[in-house]
């Protein structure tokens, strides 16, 4: 019995993120959350130490979230290049 699809919520940071992308790398975010909040869940993840945050990775990018499990929600923080995803 399944209690719902998760849904995702961008900040408005990490959509001013996205609309900066190129259409391509775009795509491939978009498709990585989509993958994230399947069932089962897939993608590589990792929750950031010292924080609430976890971390998607896509190619040289990264989506920054956290995830609110009693709403089935995933916020999505931000979306950066790897070199600048953890500055912030």
């Amino acid at each position: 019995m399944s209690e719902g699809a998760w849904r995702v919520e961008l900040t408005p940071r990490a959509a001013r993120d996205l609309r900066r992308l190129d259409p391509p790398v775009r795509r491939r975010v978009f498709d990585a959350l989509e993958r994230l909040v399947g069932e089962p869940p897939s993608g590589d993840v990792v929750k950031l130490s010292g924080s609430e945050e976890w971390r998607l990775r896509v190619g040289d990018w990264r989506v920054r979230f956290e995830g609110d499990p009693s709403a089935r929600v995933i916020y999505v923080l931000r979306v950066l290049p790897r070199g600048r995803a953890y500055r912030d």
